[in-house]
């Protein structure tokens, strides 16, 4: 395998069965050059990138540190997840990263208008997202804000090969939180983030969008959902509400089905 190109210590562009590919390893690219023939053993990554040439800009852009960091952070993911994340997030991740490592540095942070939801709906991905921060700070002594670990569960998320795309995730991400604040608004209520209620309640609304997105809502027993009806009617009434803003919001129906199990839930947090 014939180094093509150098990028930094860490990577390279090979040339692998007549094919261009990205090798990343500890140093090895260490007293190397070009046409030099690197050795398979400090190969930990090997890849072929869409968009591999401003993969290249991008790495000839920033302090070498930064891809250490993002790389470490990447491989911590991959191991802690149990997957093998999209090959984009060498350039997400590492984009964003050395982006707002900068930022703060100059003292500038940025709030993550998601964090609550984020935080709970990916709530591995965010635990992965606070052991990079306290990563950062190990290798960096610079302090990132807790906002930075909901920014990196989303690129997290996203990279997973299930995880749909940024965009997606955003709108969606958003759409919860505007249901739950009618929620909130609704039943006058303060909720704690923590209060396993809340989390089941996050949970629910989540997967109830992407069941209605791919055509399979729940199902629920008619003289249950009657019962239900009847017996909380002011979660009900809420449940509706929140329906109502996402049809005439969002465009997304909820079928009377699914409001049934989003009262029991609601009920649920109404009595914490």
């Amino acid at each position: 395998m014939k180094i093509k190109k150098i990028l930094n210590n860490n990577a390279v562009v090979v040339s692998d069965n007549n094919e261009e590919k990205i090798a990343i390893g500890g140093g090895i690219a260490f007293q190397k050059k070009k046409n030099d023939i690197i050795n398979p053993g400090k190969i930990e990554k090997l890849f072929v990138m869409k968009g591999n040439e401003k993969f290249q800009q991008l790495l000839l852009q920033i302090p070498e540190e930064h891809f250490t960091l993002s790389e470490e952070i990447i491989t911590y993911a991959e191991d802690s997840l149990g997957c093998k994340l999209n090959d984009h997030i060498h350039i997400a991740l590492t984009d964003h990263l050395s982006f707002a490592i900068e930022r703060v540095r100059d003292g500038i942070n940025l709030k993550n208008k998601l964090f609550h939801e984020i935080k709970i709906l990916y709530k591995k991905e965010f635990e992965i997202g606070m052991w990079a921060l306290r990563h950062i700070e190990k290798k960096t002594t610079i302090k990132m804000p807790a906002d930075e670990a909901a920014f990196i569960a989303l690129h997290l998320h996203t990279a997973n090969l299930n995880g749909g795309d940024m965009k997606q995730t955003l709108r969606q991400t958003a759409i919860i939180g505007d249901m739950v604040q009618i929620i909130k608004d609704d039943l006058n209520i303060e909720i704690d983030e923590d209060d396993l209620s809340y989390q089941r309640l996050m949970t629910h609304l989540r997967f109830a969008i992407s069941r209605i997105s791919n055509g399979e809502p729940n199902t629920i027993d008619d003289e249950m959902l009657k019962m239900i009806t009847n017996k909380f009617p002011t979660a009900y009434n809420c449940a509706k509400k929140v329906a109502k803003e996402l049809s005439q919001n969002h465009a997304i129906q909820l079928p009377e089905h699914e409001l049934g199990y989003l009262t029991l839930h609601i009920e649920r947090l109404r009595k914490r």
